[in-house]
This record gives structure tokens, sequence and C-alpha cells, in this order.
């Protein structure tokens, strides 16, 4: 594992992110660090990949995000 501050972030959110989405009975299965971008130069933020879903996985997520409060 990298000791960049930018990959330490990076893992920080993908877990974060994770952990929200499961604590709302949803889970994308490719969810992890973009590994291109991980394994770069570190000119630019190492990249979340959300991956694919199935329908069911992605209205789930639209719902949940839909009942949350607007920023």
């Amino acid at each position: 594992m990298s000791d960049h501050v930018g990959d330490r972030l990076a893992i920080e959110a993908l877990t974060e992110l994770r952990s929200a989405l499961t604590a709302h009975g949803i889970t994308l299965p490719s969810l992890d660090l973009h590994l291109p971008s991980y394994a770069a130069t570190h000119r630019t933020p190492t990249l979340l990949a959300l991956g694919s879903c199935n329908p069911a996985t992605a209205r789930a997520l639209a719902a949940t995000l839909n009942r949350a409060p607007r920023r």
C-alpha cells in the first residue's frame, strides 16, 4: 500500500462511501480504487471506480439519494 497522502485520502473516501452504501443496503460490486490512477506518479488524485451495477441497484441508489436533503 502506498504512503502517499492522496492515496490515503482515496482509501478513506472509498471506505466511507462503501460504509454509507452498506448502511442503506446498497452494494456496488466493482467499487474500488481506479488502479491506473492509483499506480500513477501522483500528478492527479487517485480516483475511485464506482463500476457497474444492475438496474435494481441503480434504482436503490437513486431512491436513497432522492431521499437525502439537497445541498
